[in-house]
């Protein structure tokens, strides 16, 4: 049996389908099973209802679980839990979504989050598999009001190199892994997409796509700060964002693997191809 948690977000939803249609047995841990996808792409999948935020709502959702699919949005006490419920119940491998520069000392946040809890996932004596993502195509979807009101999008990355990767290669590396661990013990592997771009290059993409000029506006860190407060998001969370993309600026996040077809056996998709897949969600 394999666990999938964090499975109705974009990572998750897309393993669970991926390892039920090899048909394998999979749980996946939800808050609420209504929000599971209705459209049948889950039809068989065992529903857990649980809550990393409630330890003690784990235990039963670990039980006979061979495998965990360890995905969260990375809050120490969270993982922590999950793993030692994991511990608890005799799971033999963790699988875990993380952050390729995670150390105890990174000016960032969530990568000291990260490190923390992989130092207790190693000090559990579970056998584990890292999964460390560059930037995902999808957080694009964030821009998207932007876009259409201003026709451009404005980010603090200047001209800044990534190897931005679409969460559903994502899923299809921690799906393989997941559904056959042999040989992943104790191995990290960095996900990434084809090639390295910047956001003008997205900008350049989205106007191909589009058929009208979007604009790529470069701000600096504490403007990016300040826009995303206005827009809603909470200071220390727009703080982070604006200290990683001015990481980003700085050649941080300009990093390529061929881990995806390692572990695949297929390439990742390219820019062009996410933003003709999903150019509707843009206009």
């Amino acid at each position: 049996m394999i666990l999938v948690t964090g499975a109705t977000g974009k990572i998750g939803t897309e393993a669970v389908r991926l390892l039920a249609g090899q048909g394998l047995p999979v749980r996946a841990l939800v808050r609420d099973a209504a929000r599971a996808p209705q459209d049948g792409s889950w039809n068989g999948i065992e529903i857990a209802v649980g809550d990393l935020d409630q330890p003690d709502t784990l235990d039963a959702a670990m039980t006979g679980v061979d495998t965990l699919l360890l995905i969260s949005p990375s809050v120490p006490a969270q993982e922590i839990a999950a793993i030692d419920s994991a511990a608890r119940r005799a799971v033999k491998h963790v699988v875990k979504i993380t952050n390729h520069k995670a150390t105890a000392d990174s000016p960032v946040d969530r990568r000291r989050d990260h490190a923390r809890i992989e130092a207790h996932l190693k000090a559990s004596g579970l056998a584990y598999t890292l999964l460390a993502p560059n930037l995902l195509m999808q957080n694009l979807f964030l821009v998207t009001p932007m876009i259409r009101q201003t026709h451009g999008f404005a980010m603090s990355a200047g001209d800044g190199r990534f190897g931005m990767i679409d969460s559903r290669d994502v899923s299809a590396a921690a799906a393989a892994v997941a559904a056959d661990p042999t040989g992943h013990e104790g191995r990290t592997y960095l996900l990434t997409g084809p090639e390295l771009i910047t956001y003008a290059d997205v900008a350049a993409e989205l106007t191909r796509a589009l058929g009208q000029e979007i604009e790529y506006r470069r701000l600096t860190p504490d403007q990016h700060r300040e826009e995303m407060v206005r827009a809603g998001l909470p200071e220390p969370v727009a703080a982070s964002n604006a200290q990683v993309f001015g990481l980003i600026a700085e050649g941080d996040a300009a990093w390529l693997s061929d881990d995806v077809a390692t572990l695949t056996g297929h390439d990742p998709r390219g820019l062009r191809t996410f933003v003709t897949d999903h150019v509707t969600a843009f206009k």
